[in-house]
């Protein structure tokens, strides 16, 4: 690559759970389609296609999405309104575009092939490159920063609390030994090391780490339930709102808001039908999380970590 010339966007992979997404979203009513992580734009297109009534405001925190998402969508032209924002600042984004309500949003969370394939972007454990894991690269904070300088119970709670790591303490305490860490594999071959053989032998024993490290960075859920509050409350009279998680943490959160905005409370304890809540706002569009199809696992493996949660806006006034 000469010097100047402009750096590509990055590929990304086919849409997880596209289908049942296309499904869920396109028999919405005409308006505006959020998508609050538009990533490269791979739903966003397929929802367009499927819905002429719809129009797109599509947001990202990470600036190489929205590159790749304006040349997926390049096709469809004013129908199309990219921003660089973070979904928990979703109303100030509609107010500034004068479009109050939406009748279709979506939720695509977690990290994107396209992320984990760019070792310079230090989301992978597979691929060396610096210790960094921001969505946003114009944030200050890295997993550098969490990874050399938190003490070592506060680095045992965020695995355990972001990737229910069974291991938590023991990784914690390796890495505060072996300290400071510069890059993603001098991290992942630590983690490893400090592993028993039989859970390394299931999957990479790094892989929870990073995951609870990239949702510390990101303060994901922290402004996860923020952003879902937000997103029904702009939702318009049979408005459908969408969400793909990855994990237990991100799931059981989902499945928490939206169960509070259908009027339902937890249950005070196992077994028991759930207690009456607040009023409805929606209604649960399927009770259970919906998984992708074995056929979709096969062909894409990052797939097989997705639910799949959706709501429908009730009418209140009707």
């Amino acid at each position: 690559m000469t010097a100047g010339e402009q750096q590509p966007a990055p590929r990304y992979h086919s849409p997880v759970m596209c289908r049942e997404v296309v499904e869920l979203l396109a028999p919405a009513p005409a308006g505006t389609f959020l998508d609050a992580t538009v990533g490269g734009g791979g739903h966003a297109v397929a929802v367009l296609q499927a819905a002429p009534q719809l129009e797109l405001i599509g947001i990202d925190r990470d600036y190489e999405a929205l590159k790749a998402a304006a040349e997926s969508l390049a096709d469809f032209g004013d129908r199309v309104v990219l921003r660089h924002a973070r979904f928990d600042s979703i109303p100030e984004v509609l107010d500034r575009l004068g479009q109050p309500q939406i009748t279709a949003c979506l939720f695509d969370l977690g990290v994107s092939s396209a992320q984990l394939d760019r070792p310079e972007r230090g989301f992978s454990y597979r691929l060396d490159g610096p210790l960094d894991m921001r969505m946003d690269q114009s944030a200050t904070s890295t997993a550098a920063d969490i990874v050399n300088h938190a003490d070592e119970q506060h680095l045992a709670a965020i695995l355990y609390r972001n990737a229910d790591e069974r291991h938590s303490r023991r990784i914690a305490a390796a890495i505060v030994t072996k300290r400071p860490f510069t890059t993603t594999g001098q991290l992942a071959q630590v983690i490893a090391e400090a592993v028993p053989g039989g859970d390394r032998r299931r999957s990479h024993p790094a892989r929870r780490t990073f995951q609870a490290l990239r949702i510390e960075v990101n303060n994901e859920l922290e402004i996860l339930e923020v952003a879902l509050t937000a997103a029904i409350s702009c939702l318009a009279a049979a408005g459908r709102c969408v969400v793909l998680s990855y994990h237990s943490g991100e799931d059981r959160l989902v499945k928490s808001v939206f169960r509070r905005a259908a009027g339902e409370s937890a249950p005070p304890r196992p077994g028991l039908p759930p207690m009456p809540g607040i009023e409805a706002s929606v209604r649960l569009l399927q009770r259970r999380a919906r998984k992708p199809t074995d056929s979709e696992t096969t062909a894409n493996h990052r797939a097989s970590a997705a639910r799949l949660r959706a709501v429908e806006r009730l009418n209140l006034q009707g």
